[in-house]
């Protein structure tokens, strides 16, 4: 007869087999453990639920404890049963399947449910909640059949069902009944970015809309909203909150209130029974994110093995995700009051924020986006209550790239928290790197659990690696796949597409064994982008497999609009030119006309079914400001006009614009020239900028003027107009060639070394094979507008509006 103590948890999710884990370290031979699951799966991430939905992983790939686990562990699994009677006398408890385990200790890990808004017609076929494996596949089936789906939810499983959908090849529509999203979060600025960048994507946001009916037959055909309004659908998915579960421990009179109420050692009501995850309240507090359910389970399962261990007093809520392929983080009270300083980063031309909120000297809260490497260290110094009255301000929303990754990580305490959503510090890794003898991020993973959820810490990871490792850590031999999808690098695949003569995207999905059958947003343009550039005679540019913006040719608005930027080369343009943009403008009833900071006009608030006959009557160039190719070439007025210039800047600037236009690029180019040292045309912090001398040119390459502002390297000084042109093809053909697709020039110069760059364009037989790679590839552009308005299966295809 055994002497262990039975253990029962009632939910196989992420909370409850996390105290599991923990007791199994701490008190192996402890208790004999049963567990039962509603759902027939192990346990699983549900953090992850949006790759299933979008075809990016497998169910198998998201789960975190296969069944090997439970039986090597002696845990018995009762799967797909759900526990519905507890006798607190008996000290049992009861499955739906009648299936009855006694318990010595019980932990209730019964999670939340999905809240669906009581609307008229929300019984109808196709609305659907999500979050679980099941209504993934639910959703992934209806996508097979229908063509419109609304999402009814701003907040974060709403936008990654949305962009699942956008995946899946449907359209969606994002209802918010606030004008900002993810609002518990981001603060307005961040959200409004976010916004911009997912409707970049293909969402369309109908905010501030309060919902009132579904619409239909039988099935869900729209949603009619307070204002009388109706957006059509053909599913209906709500995402707008969750309840703790808590009918269960009700059922046995357990505290509610309105999650089951435990103390600092996730004690309830009752003796011996224990609730952990999202069906507690601890403090008045209900926590919906992982990390502090992660903390709970630490805490609980310390107690169950009569460990000494601090009682849990609460957590500082934050997050650090990817939405939508965005970076985002937020931490701590990130909204100012009147007791607040805040100091902010915003370069809204790169989509960057950064915000730090500041009260008696102590950081208590932080919001970025779009670059988020700042986020360890900064809710460090929230948790310790850092005084940074003696730090230089502008040290605090530091680059930490600049500084080195090796740096950065040395001066992390042990106990900071490295993955939050597992709750993994830097000493723990380390500790394990070096005790185990590990040497990649993956072997880190699964020894530690850091980067098991969201991935998001993985490149702190491997900076701890290479720290400890020291020079023993071998960068080049930890490969970084394309993305999930595939096991590949960039450059396997390159190869492979060259060695095998792969000739399209299927064909390079298939033949390289790709784990999704139609790839995902990140590897699909990159193919196509890849196979463009190594077959630029022959390969038919796959239009599905590009972003909706360059699909379009046009940046798509916020409010289903797009915006008109005609190419005007150098910034220099003539009255007849003027007179036609206005007269066009005029005529379409264009509502904004601006200037650009590239010196262009553009066209705001185009309708698409007007975008086709606009372009024909502007009869200009396509100035690709959408696209992952030159987008201007800046210029000041140079020699013929500035008594401080020494060369026709407007003409060279006018040359190269006409001479690489319509060219694809691993990530956007901007150029500049300016025609004396003064850089009135900022030509040192652009991709490559070009600065008249006397006597010649100063060819710059791998600017950045964003929030990570990075002066371009000198790649060569040149005689004349000629060698600016022919050094600049080189260049842009080398970066062409072995750039990641998505890595701007200032990224791709920092990583290969700006001498070895400058090694091969001065290479005089380099160089001449590289241009005439390039002229190759410059011969069989063509103006994506042209080519629309000669084309009526193009414009049928995109451009027309059908009506529903």
């Amino acid at each position: 007869m055994s002497n262990k103590q039975k253990l029962v948890l009632v939910g196989n999710g992420m909370a409850g087999v996390s105290v599991i884990e923990h007791l199994l370290k701490l008190a192996p031979g402890k208790y004999e453990i049963t567990i039962f699951g509603s759902e027939p799966y192990p346990n699983y991430n549900r953090i992850l639920l949006s790759y299933v939905l979008s075809g990016d992983s497998s169910v198998e790939d998201i789960v975190i404890h296969p069944w090997d686990w439970y039986k090597a562990n002696g845990i018995t699994l009762y799967t797909g049963q759900t526990v519905t009677a507890i006798d607190t006398q008996a000290r049992t408890v009861t499955s739906d399947q009648e299936v009855t385990v006694a318990y010595d200790k019980l932990i209730l890990a019964t999670g939340s449910n999905p809240f669906m808004l009581p609307l008229p017609g929300a019984d109808k076929e196709g609305v659907m909640a999500y979050r679980t494996i099941r209504d993934c596949e639910m959703m992934i089936d209806a996508a097979r059949k229908y063509k419109k789906a609304i999402v009814i939810g701003g907040g974060l499983l709403g936008l990654e069902a949305a962009r699942g959908f956008l995946n899946l090849g449907m359209k969606v529509d994002v209802v918010h009944l606030v004008d900002t999203l993810m609002e518990r979060q981001l603060d307005r600025t961040a959200s409004k970015l976010l916004q911009e960048a997912l409707e970049a994507q293909g969402m369309n946001f109908l905010l501030d809309k309060q919902s009132a009916e579904i619409v239909g037959d039988q099935r869900v055909a729209g949603l009619k909203f307070k204002d009388g309004s109706v957006a059509d659908a053909d599913l209906v998915v709500m995402a707008v909150g969750i309840r703790p579960n808590v009918e269960l421990a009700k059922s046995i009179g357990l505290e509610v209130n309105p999650g089951i109420v435990v103390n600092d050692y996730m004690q309830t009501s009752m003796p011996d029974i224990y609730a952990v995850g999202e069906c507690a309240m601890h403090r008045g507090v209900v926590y919906g994110l992982v990390a502090p359910l992660y903390e709970q389970g630490a805490v609980l399962a310390k107690h169950l093995a009569e460990a000494e261990t601090a009682p849990y007093e609460g957590s500082i809520v934050y997050t650090k995700l990817k939405v939508s392929g965005v970076d985002v983080f937020s931490g701590g009270q990130f909204l100012e009051s009147e007791d607040c300083k805040t100091i902010r980063v915003h370069d809204e031309y790169s989509g960057v924020y950064k915000k730090v909120v500041i009260r008696d000297n102590k950081i208590i809260g932080a919001v970025l986006f779009g670059d988020t490497s700042d986020g360890t260290r900064l809710m460090q110094m929230i948790r310790d209550g850092s005084d940074i009255s003696g730090m230089e301000k502008a040290s605090i929303l530091r680059d930490s790239a600049g500084e080195g990754g090796g740096s950065a990580v040395a001066a992390m305490s042990d106990d900071t928290i490295v993955c939050g959503c597992n709750g993994v510090s830097k000493g723990a890794i380390c500790s394990a790197i070096r005790e185990q003898g590990l040497t990649s991020v993956e072997e880190v993973k699964n020894c530690t659990g850091a980067s098991r959820s969201c991935g998001g810490c993985k490149p702190l990871v491997g900076e701890l690696l290479a720290y400890t490792l020291g020079d023993s850590y071998d960068r080049a031999a930890v490969k970084e796949t394309m993305c999930d999808c595939t096991e590949h690098s960039r450059d396997e695949i390159v190869a492979a597409i060259r060695g095998k003569g792969l000739s399209h995207v299927r064909e390079v999905m298939s033949v390289l064994g790709w784990k999704t059958e139609d790839g995902c947003s990140k590897c699909r343009p990159a193919l196509n982008y890849y196979l463009g550039m190594i077959y630029p005679e022959t390969y038919q540019d796959d239009r599905t497999s590009r972003f909706v913006n360059e699909r379009m040719h046009a940046n798509i608005q916020k409010d289903g609009t797009y915006s008109v930027i005609p190419r005007m080369y150098g910034g220099v343009t003539s009255p007849a030119e003027l007179k036609r943009i206005a007269e066009v403008a005029e005529k379409f009833n264009v509502p904004t006309v601006k200037l650009t900071g590239g010196q262009r006009i553009d066209l705001l608030g185009v309708k698409k079914e007007d975008l086709t006959r606009m372009w024909e009557e502007l009869a200009m160039p396509s100035g690709y400001a959408y696209g992952k190719a030159l987008r201007t070439v800046k210029t000041c007025v140079g020699a013929d006009y500035c008594r401080f210039g020494t060369a026709d800047s407007m003409g060279m600037g006018i040359r190269l614009e006409k001479h690489f236009e319509r060219l694809n690029t691993p990530a956007k180019i901007k150029m500049a020239v300016s025609g004396c040292p003064r850089n009135c045309a900022e030509s040192v912090i652009k991709d490559l900028g070009v600065v008249a001398i006397d006597g010649g040119w100063e060819l710059y390459a791998g600017g950045n003027g964003g929030v990570r502002v990075r002066a371009g390297d000198l790649l060569t000084t040149v005689k004349t107009e000629d060698e600016v042109v022919e050094y600049t093809e080189a260049y842009l053909q080398y970066y062409r060639e072995n750039a990641d697709y998505g890595e701007r020039t200032s990224e791709w110069v920092k990583r290969v070394g700006i001498e070895s760059i400058r090694k091969v364009v001065e290479h005089a037989d380099e160089r001449k094979a590289l241009c005439e790679r390039m002229d190759i590839t410059l011969s069989v552009t063509k103006d994506p507008w042209k080519e629309a308005i000669e084309s009526g299966k193009i414009q049928k295809d995109l451009y027309e509006v059908v009506e529903l």
